[in-house]
This record gives C-alpha cells, sequence and structure tokens, in this order.
C-alpha cells in the first residue's frame, strides 16, 4: 500500500468503522498507510506488525510504531484486550494457521477488521472451469510462485468466523475499488469484515 491524498477506497470504509481516538493492531501493515490515515484523521493510536525489512523501513518513515515480526508466530506479546481494533488486511492468504491468528486478534481486540482476495470471484471461477489456476489483481501470482497459502470465498470466511466464535457486525465486497451490492461473493474481489466475540 502507498500512502496517498486518496485513500483507497477499501481503506476509506475500513477507516470509518475505527472509532475517534481507538487504540489499534494492524498485523501485516505494509507501509502504515491505514495506521496513519487513522492517526492524523481520527487521532488513535497504536503499532503496525510487519516483516518486510523494506515496508518496516517505511512505517518508520512514515512515522508508525512497528514491530518486525512473522504473524504465524502469534500474538504472545500482546495482552487480552490490548486494543480497540486489531486489523489483518489482504494477509489472510499467507496466514498458516487462520484459525488460531483470528482467536488470537479477538484476544487482544475488542473488534478486528479482516479483508481477503474473495476465490469466489466469477474470473477466479471461469479460470478454474478452463482447468487453470486463476491469476488476477487480486490474487497476482501463478501456483507455483505464491506466497498464498490459503485461498477462500466470502461464504467459507462466514463459516470459518462462527465457528471460532466471532459476530459479524459488518461486511462488504469491492470490486475495483466499487463497493459490490449485488451478488458480493461472485462480483466482489475484495471481502472486507467488521467481527467481534460473539
Amino acid at each position: 500500500m502507498t500512502d496517498s491524498e486518496h485513500l483507497r477506497r477499501d481503506l476509506e470504509f475500513i477507516a470509518r468503522w475505527i472509532a475517534p481516538g481507538s487504540h489499534v493492531l494492524d498485523l501485516g501493515c505494509g507501509d502504515g498507510t491505514l495506521l496513519r490515515h487513522v492517526r492524523e484523521h481520527k487521532h488513535c493510536t497504536g503499532y503496525g506488525v510487519e516483516i518486510s525489512d523494506e515496508k518496516v523501513l517505511a512505517c518508520i518513515k512514515n512515522g508508525i510504531h512497528v514491530l518486525q515480526q512473522d504473524i504465524n508466530n502469534g500474538l504472545a506479546l500482546f495482552d487480552n484486550d490490548a486494543f480497540d481494533t486489531v486489523v489483518l488486511l489482504e494477509t489472510l492468504p499467507a496466514i498458516r494457521h487462520v484459525e488460531t491468528t483470528l482467536r488470537e486478534m479477538a484476544r487482544v481486540g475488542r473488534e478486528i477488521i479482516v479483508s481477503f482476495p474473495n476465490f469466489g470471484h466469477w474470473h477466479h471461477r471461469w479460470a478454474l472451469l478452463q482447468g487453470r489456476m486463476p491469476v488476477s489483481e487480486s490474487l497476482p501470482y501463478e501456483w507455483y510462485d505464491t506466497p498464498n497459502v490459503r485461498f477462500a470465498t466470502l461464504y467459507d470466511f462466514e463459516v470459518l468466523a462462527a465457528k471460532v466464535g466471532l459476530q459479524i457486525l459488518d461486511r462488504l465486497a469491492f470490486d475495483q475499488g466499487r463497493a459490490i451490492h449485488f451478488l458480493p461473493n461472485w462480483f466482489g474481489t475484495l471481502g472486507v469484515f467488521r467481527l467481534r466475540k460473539a
């Protein structure tokens, strides 16, 4: 994510879900764009967690408090309910233990926000019908060089959320920055969920 005057459309909606003055943890925070936005516009505080050296340096340049850590190693360094909101944006496909990560997010945060590429998008289904693994803007890697280990549809995530004891407060689907309301599991390339412990 690169910072700009105009926040990406999905990030705009996500930022609306974060209350002014909140304490935020952004897992896989990239260059800190979201944290910087909510700090400057909503007076939020918080931390980013990022594994990439390059992105950690970008966070530091953006004035973001960042910890260099692999999310797959857990969130043991954070206390229960230490944050108002815990965010995991477009990082879910690279998580090895998704259930554990979601439970840990709900342990350390009162609300959680998760976004991920929707494998149920019609373009992906069409590629599979043609016998190929899909490659798209939201899933830009070939099957043999992808960092992604998990693929999910919007409905898959809803089932998992219920299984790990999370209540869905809000959900949105996007395609190229546009909110999708009609058949979101078919036409949305990105799913965004706001949740809390049930």
